[in-house]
């Protein structure tokens, strides 16, 4: 590659670890020299946060694009680590409506969020589901979907953040789309010929309809659907052993149906390492997969490594997708 990829961190809820974790994500020499940085976040917060967890050597080779005193939602109030706050669950939406601005405008070629508290946020009288919804929101992408990924293994969600009950009315366009774009996903990660596996939604994936038509019925037509567009998958497999077989090397990625079959075994397998991937919009985006961590905010005690991974995914998908547009220009 001919240039590094640009990189924009927000760094969430400013009375969470997000601020702390963004500095220690970037101690690492190797993985700095990657890519050119840019913390989207309040200048004088992320100062005091360097001098706090002695990263002042970091803050100083990163610009930081701060609000503004005109339009900061904390400007002239007084953070306290791991207080809930209107005014910062206002600041850490700003922080990612700035980010995904600027990966729209080129100015950057992916962002990695630190955690943001949705009782901040709504706090501020906005209805806010999640950092993947509002960044589609922005973006003008109806079908997003979150995919989780670590070294072991990597999963897409055909629903995230619905009730469980609407979880269960799938839709066969949906669920090749999410399809679709797991495998986009996991070829700019480096798979060129990605192994999926498509859960299905019953015990046992229906048992042949034993157990529920969904399976037969919804879920198979999407599967031939994708099959028929070259893509390498196969389905509908039981959840119970599915995750098993992913880890033990079988599948690249798998397809869940909803929140909790795939969230759930991905922290069980690697919940430091796994990284949130929003898919389905125009720009890439990763994220720590963990909250804000109220109880220790503002002490230093901040496990970054999920911030790495953050980080080093942001890296390769935004070097595979400048390798993919490249190719297609030659």
């Amino acid at each position: 590659m001919s240039t590094k990829p640009t990189i924009a961190i927000t760094i969430g809820d400013p009375a969470g670890v997000g601020p702390e974790i963004s500095l220690k994500g970037l101690r690492d020499p190797a993985l700095f020299a990657r890519a050119q940085w840019k913390i989207i976040g309040d200048a004088a917060l992320l100062g005091d946060e360097a001098k706090r967890c002695g990263l002042e050597s970091v803050l100083a080779r990163v610009e930081v694009v701060d609000p503004g005193p005109n339009s900061s939602p904390i400007n002239g109030v007084a953070v306290i680590p791991g207080r809930l706050s209107k005014e910062c669950g206002a600041a850490a939406v700003e922080y990612v409506r700035i980010a995904t601005q600027m990966c729209l405008q080129g100015e950057a070629d992916a962002m990695v969020t630190a955690p943001l508290n949705k009782e901040a946020v709504s706090l501020t009288g906005r209805h806010f589901s999640g950092h993947t919804e509002y960044i589609a929101e922005l973006c003008g992408a109806p079908d997003s979907c979150m995919l989780l990924s670590n070294e072991k293994l990597s999963v897409v969600h055909v629903s995230t953040h619905i009730s469980l009950r609407r979880a269960t009315y799938l839709n066969a366009e949906r669920i090749l789309r999410t399809i679709e774009l797991g495998n986009q996903a996991m070829q700019w990660m480096g798979h060129r010929q990605p192994r999926i596996a498509v859960c299905g939604l019953n015990p046992h994936a229906g048992e042949h309809g034993l157990f529920g038509a969904e399976d037969e019925d919804t879920i198979r037509p999407a599967i031939e659907a994708a099959r028929a567009k070259g893509i390498t998958c196969t389905g509908p497999t039981p959840p119970d052993t599915t995750f098993l077989e992913g880890v033990r090397g079988k599948y690249d990625l798998i397809v869940a149906m909803y929140h909790d079959q795939g969230h759930i075994p991905m922290k069980l397998i690697d919940f430091e390492r796994t990284v949130n991937i929003s898919l389905g919009i125009p720009i890439i985006r990763t994220s720590v997969d963990h909250g804000t961590a109220f109880d220790i905010a503002g002490q230093n005690k901040a496990d970054a490594r999920n911030m790495e991974s953050a980080l080093t995914k942001a890296i390769s998908m935004a070097e595979g997708r400048i390798a993919s547009r490249q190719g297609a220009s030659e």
